[in-house]
């Protein structure tokens, strides 16, 4: 959990890659492959959930194999691809941000959930950027973050990042959603997404939770994520949720809170199933569940 988040870990992945190019010794282009994709390989164990790792991966890798010359050629195609995909996420995040900010309305409360701004992703943030780019358009717009369980990134990074900014902020824990909801205290919410398949959304654990209190009370329910993080060849059966160590449930940082011995279950992600978003927003627009099928699916 040194990098989190679905673009953030696409962007190191990329340039993790790019170091093990710069690190090889191969004297040939095939030996260099070869490092490359061992290197690849030993990447994409770290995280199984977030789609954006596998697609920056194959993107560096692409780029290299599809480029004639040596080994010092291929070393900077590695860098330089890095480096666009990292580029290219701070503008992707900002056209999500306008495209969702219209969703917005002045005076709006918006809740999320985990942290889906700068710091899940190269900059500007995508959930977050949508909240950036409202108050940007002179809109007058709350957050209420949750706390995020079991890390805490709501608290630790959401709060903090709105903070910073100056817009106005307050926490909550995870089992307050129903409550704020139902007082009225929320106009929309708005999160991120780790992987978008094509009959839902994988996202921080509790994101279904929100979703299905959220129709119930008639509140839209949006997620904001580049393409990069769209996989509409698969469906959810396919998708392996991360199971994390049991001490991030017993312990807050080093203090123990449970007894010994208590069995823990701490999946990092849960689904959301189609039928609970509103829409889906991306750099190329807003969509509707059907239209984003319709549109990314073949």
């Amino acid at each position: 959990m040194r990098v989190r988040g679905a673009p953030l870990i696409g962007a190191v992945a990329a340039y993790g890659l790019a170091l093990a190019a710069l690190r090889s010794r191969a004297g040939d282009r095939e030996g260099f492959l070869s490092d490359l994709e061992r290197a690849a390989e030993l990447i994409r164990a770290t995280r199984p959930t977030a789609v954006n790792l596998f697609w920056a991966l194959e993107r560096v890798l692409r780029a290299v194999r599809s480029s004639p010359g040596d080994v010092e050629l291929l070393k900077r195609v590695a860098v330089e691809e890095a480096n666009r995909i990292a580029a290219e996420d701070v503008a992707l995040n900002r056209r999500i941000g306008q495209h969702g900010q219209e969703l917005v309305p002045d005076g709006a409360t918006v809740l999320t959930h985990c942290n889906a701004g700068a710091l899940a992703t190269v900059g500007y943030g995508t959930a977050l950027g949508i909240i950036r780019a409202a108050v940007e358009a002179g809109k007058a717009v709350k957050v209420i973050a949750t706390e995020t369980r079991p890390l805490l990134q709501g608290a630790r990074l959401t709060a903090y990042e709105l903070l910073k900014d100056g817009i106005p902020v307050t926490l909550i824990t995870d089992n307050m959603v129903g409550y704020v909801m139902a007082r009225g205290l929320v106009d929309l919410v708005v999160v991120g997404a780790d992987r978008i398949v094509r009959d839902g959304v994988f996202n921080k654990i509790g994101t279904y939770s929100i979703a299905i209190l959220a129709k119930e009370h008639r509140i839209p329910f949006y997620v904001a994520a580049p393409t990069s993080t769209l996989d509409m060849k698969a469906s959810s059966e396919d998708v392996v949720i991360e199971e994390r160590a049991p001490e991030e449930v017993t312990h807050i940082r080093s203090v123990r809170i449970a007894p010994e011995g208590v069995g823990v279950l701490n999946p990092a992600f849960d689904f959301t199933p189609m039928r609970y978003i509103t829409a889906i927003i991306t750099e190329d627009g807003v969509f509707k569940p059907d239209e984003l099928l319709e549109r990314y699916g073949a």
